[in-house]
């Protein structure tokens, strides 16, 4: 399942999308040929897992390796305007300390593909750890202790990119940022009510206890930066020959906000102290949830008292984006399986939510 180079997300069943059709390898010659990426055929195409959402489509050109990004079959109201949203972000990020795939060239023209927007990156030489483990990390918990503090250092990284000088002013709107969380997340969330067969709100327990909780005890403040929206170990790649992260992927979600959203992510998937089993197996030798908040503060400087916020903010957050695949693929607008795996995740993330809150 995993790739020695890729490019990949979140890793689930029914994930794989038909790509032939969405990205006609004629037309992707001709574009390349014309901005003088490489010259022959394009060499060795195949779908890279992980794309539950989007297409990610690794092939290599004249030598060079490449990785196409592109919207799902059945596009979305935002799916074109996010493919341009991450181009941008990650054009903004070359020669920073932040470690992301480099981007070699992005069409914001959706008539070229068929109606979608689509960015080509460079592939990542790494693994997805939620997937595999190489015996050198599997073999030393100092290792996986050390991939731990990678993740913190990375989101950390994010957050201290000087979001101004890079030319990303209007990215995301920071006026009264906090404020909206909880309301944006629930008309989300309601939204899906226009796909046939979707149970509903009825069907996720917690949901309005939670968004009652992130209300009352919602920070007074932050500091803007600019984040990742969906930091977790399905969405960053580590060096085969040490414990360095090598990138973080999947920048469907960012933004600029508050950067303590980040820190909740990770938290939201991190198991309690003492677990025997985790997100990457072995689980032991990875840092306590103390040290990766500890960390953060010590590379940013930030005020992280609010850190068990943050962290039922990620879980009501992702809860609500994941249960969108599970309402269209109820309306057989997504592979049931992918579906139905990550309904089951939501309702794992707002019970998390619950216990966290005491609810």
């Amino acid at each position: 399942m995993a790739e020695a180079t890729r490019e990949a997300g979140s890793v689930v069943p029914g994930g794989d999308q038909d790509w032939a059709e969405l990205v006609p390898l004629d037309v992707l010659t001709g574009w390349m040929d014309a901005r003088g990426l490489g010259e022959g055929p394009i060499e060795n195409p195949r779908l890279l897992a992980g794309g539950t959402q989007n297409i990610l489509l690794r092939f290599e050109r004249a030598g060079r390796g490449y990785v196409l990004r592109r919207p799902p079959k059945h596009l979305r109201a935002n799916s074109n305007e996010t493919m341009r949203r991450e181009a941008r972000v990650l054009a903004a990020l070359a020669g920073t300390d932040v470690r992301h795939p480099a981007l070699i060239a992005a069409c914001p023209d959706e008539s070229i593909l068929g109606g979608a927007a689509f960015y080509l990156m460079a592939p990542v030489d790494g693994f997805l750890p939620r997937d595999e483990m190489p015996a050198l990390h599997a073999g030393d918990p100092a290792i996986r202790h050390r991939m731990g503090l990678e993740t913190a250092d990375a989101v950390a990284a994010l957050g201290q990119v000087d979001w101004a000088a890079r030319g990303l002013e209007g990215l995301g709107k920071l006026d009264g940022y906090l404020e909206r969380q909880v309301p944006r997340w629930r008309a989300q969330l309601e939204s899906y009510a226009e796909y046939d067969g979707w149970p509903g709100i009825a069907g996720l327990p917690g949901v309005t206890e939670i968004g009652a909780w992130l209300e009352a005890n919602r920070p007074e403040s932050f500091r803007p930066g600019l984040i990742h929206g969906d930091f977790h170990f399905g969405n960053v790649l580590f060096r085969r020959d040490g414990p360095e992260l090598a990138a973080m992927v999947d920048w469907e979600l960012t933004t600029l906000g508050d950067p303590l959203v980040d820190l909740g992510g990770l938290l939201s998937h991190w198991p309690a102290d003492g677990a025997d089993t985790g997100p990457v197996k072995p689980w032991d030798g990875f840092p306590t949830r103390q040290e990766l908040i500890d960390r953060y503060a010590e590379r940013t400087g930030c005020d992280v008292s609010h850190a068990g916020w943050y962290e039922v903010l990620a879980c009501y957050k992702i809860g609500c984006i994941l249960e969108g695949t599970y309402a269209r693929a109820c309306a057989g607008k997504a592979p049931k399986a992918t579906g139905d795996y990550l309904h089951n995740n939501t309702l794992g993330l707002f019970a998390k939510a619950l216990a966290k809150i005491g609810g």
